[in-house]
């Protein structure tokens, strides 16, 4: 599974917060350090993660919004054609 930083920063936009304010309340001094995690240069730490779910309003039980399956796409073909996933 791969976190999802668009859905992280369309969660972000929903709550009203910016960029700055999520800076703020993650305990930086300036915007950049959240910008570069939510753009994908800096990877996010879990917990980092779970701050920031927080900030958002969502508890450590609810975070699956925040994820995808990384599946290669010759795997999901198979799957839409009928095909068994072997993991």
């Amino acid at each position: 599974m791969v976190l999802n930083l668009k859905r992280l920063r369309a969660e972000r936009i929903a709550c009203g917060i910016t960029q700055d304010e999520m800076a703020h309340k993650m305990g930086w001094k300036t915007r950049t350090p959240y910008a570069k995690r939510e753009n994908g240069i800096v990877d996010i730490g879990a917990n980092e993660f779970i701050k920031m779910a927080k900030i958002l309003g969502y508890e450590t039980n609810n975070l699956d919004i925040f994820f995808t399956n990384n599946v290669p796409r010759k795997e999901r073909k198979n799957i839409l054609k009928g095909g068994e996933l072997n993991v």
